[in-house]
């Protein structure tokens, strides 16, 4: 089976039901599906042996995934924000590839790597234009690499996640209902086209008979204003999102947004402040955190809307905690809790989360991560507790090692949060002569609010927490590094902390 299956069930069961909302403009399921093998056509001529987008979300998107689907060959959306030398590189590890978006800066960076060159505009243009007769082609798509991911290199250069057809359509076929949503249903999709977020929110909404709303550049006036002008009924966001939105709306934009039902979320660590506002916020919306990863073709484990509503409304701790937490597992996901040998872990023992399904590729251009048994290892660290909630304390990597003891950034950034004057928190490891690592801390005070002192932070960790998680070092600064998913850079916060 191949992902062009889903939208050539959706055109043949409903050509006509508006399919995509993009800058103003409709197109229906079966316009995407003759533009898609208009897409094909185009990346046949062109001999390329993979489809790139270097652009922000639009129809554009759309057209190459399912194009390339057709045509049996790799899809691979680029991060447009990297710096020139980076994209130059990646470039090159697609050549010769058919790349769709910003035609001068392709040109100007890869020009002379052998690609196929189209604009937005004339790459739309020009699969609307070249579609054939359907008794004309006989399409083969097969059942390889469907999607290619860079992942974000730090230390390295990044590596090419690779998803399969198999792992894409066990995800959806899995957790979706073919044509269950109603015409009048509507999701906002504001995720950047290279994310796996962005791109099983297609799949899922194109396979439900959902019409899909893009929304290209974030803003939480744009965000409000398209949720009210297209009744939209589902979204997705990151917490920074979210926050903003919250944001706004206190702060006076009025839009109705009664028509928002579901409201997922994932892709970074969400405050409780916020989730609590958005619930008061959003009364009727069912919120759901969603954990995912790109190896795993998105969603692993959800916190679904009963859980937020029982956890905010109960008196008990261990209930209320649940908010901090990504929920159960999905059905057709397993997964476990090692330790640094490898053995399984119980209720409450923290250690390293590992995913197996069929949904699950753990497999890199350059080698497979999974284990002989199909077990991939996440490198996210956490533990389940005894009712079987998933509580995430970070990146394994993130672990800060102080005299040979593992502690886990999140219960301390936990406990400093608690403080009224503090916004936002990040603790990572420091270089300690004496204990190898010891504890650094990056303060957000908030706006009118006394920044506290150093000794006043120190003893409400020390009051809470052992000894040996006390920062040795605060800084104050006026924000955190976060990327555009909401995900917290502490590498970047790491070097911060060197220089005060």
């Amino acid at each position: 089976m191949n992902i062009a299956l889903l939208l050539e069930m959706a055109a043949e069961a409903a050509p006509d039901r508006v399919g995509l909302v993009c800058d103003g403009k409709r197109w229906t399921y079966g316009d995407l599906l003759d533009a898609a093998r208009g897409a094909f056509e185009l990346i046949q001529e062109s001999e390329a042996e993979y489809v790139a987008l270097l652009d922000e979300s639009s129809e554009a998107a759309v057209i190459a995934v399912f194009g390339a689907a057709l045509a049996g060959v790799p899809y691979c959306p680029l991060n447009y924000r990297l710096p020139d030398a980076d994209l130059s590189a990646l470039l090159g590890r697609v050549a010769p590839a058919l790349v769709v978006g910003d035609e001068e800066r392709i040109t100007r960076l890869a020009g002379d790597q052998g690609h196929t060159i189209f604009s937005r505009e004339e790459f739309t243009l020009k699969a609307q234009e070249t579609v054939p007769e359907p008794e004309s082609r006989e399409y083969d798509p097969g059942e390889g690499v469907a999607i290619q991911l860079f992942t974000s290199g730090t230390t390295a250069a990044p590596k090419a996640a690779i998803l399969r057809h198999s792992n894409l359509l066990g995800y959806i076929l899995g957790t979706v209902e073919f044509a269950s949503a109603d015409e009048a249903d509507a999701a906002l999709v504001v995720v950047p086209p290279y994310h796996i977020a962005g791109i099983s929110a297609l799949m899922s909404s194109i396979y439900s008979l959902r019409k899909i709303v893009m929304l290209p550049n974030f803003s939480p006036e744009g965000w409000l204003s398209l949720v009210e002008a297209e009744t939209v009924t589902n979204a997705f966001v990151v917490p920074t999102m979210l926050a903003r939105i919250v944001d706004a709306m206190e702060k006076g934009v009025t839009v109705n947004v009664g028509s928002l039902r579901a409201i997922a979320y994932g892709g970074g660590k969400m405050p409780i402040e916020v989730i609590h506002k958005a619930l008061e916020r959003f009364p009727s919306a069912g919120f759901t955190n969603a954990y995912g990863l790109t190896e795993t073709s998105s969603t692993v484990a959800l916190l679904g809307p009963d859980d937020h509503r029982e956890a905010l409304a109960s008196e008990d701790p261990k209930v209320r905690a649940r908010l901090t937490s990504l929920g159960k597992p999905i059905p057709t996901v397993e997964m476990q809790i090692r330790g640094e040998s490898g053995e399984v872990l119980g209720p409450n023992e923290p250690g390293e989360i590992y995913v197996r399904g069929e949904q699950v590729s753990g497999e890199y251009k350059e080698k497979s991560a999974l284990d002989a048994e199909g077990w991939f290892p996440t490198r996210d660290a956490g533990y389940i507790d005894e009712h079987g909630y998933l509580f995430l304390s970070g990146r394994a990597d993130d672990v800060i090692v102080r005299g040979g003891e593992n502690m886990s950034p999140g219960e301390i950034e936990d406990v400093l949060l608690t403080h009224p004057a503090i916004a936002d928190a990040c603790a990572c490891a420091i270089p300690s002569v004496e204990w190898g690592e010891t504890v650094g801390v990056a303060i957000v005070t908030r706006e009118g609010f006394e920044t506290p002192s150093e000794d006043e932070l120190k003893m409400l960790v020390r009051s809470r927490l052992r000894s040996s998680r006390v920062p040795e070092k605060i800084a104050f600064v006026a924000e955190l590094p976060y990327n555009e998913m909401g995900k917290l850079l502490r590498r970047k916060v790491k070097d911060v902390l060197a220089e005060a």
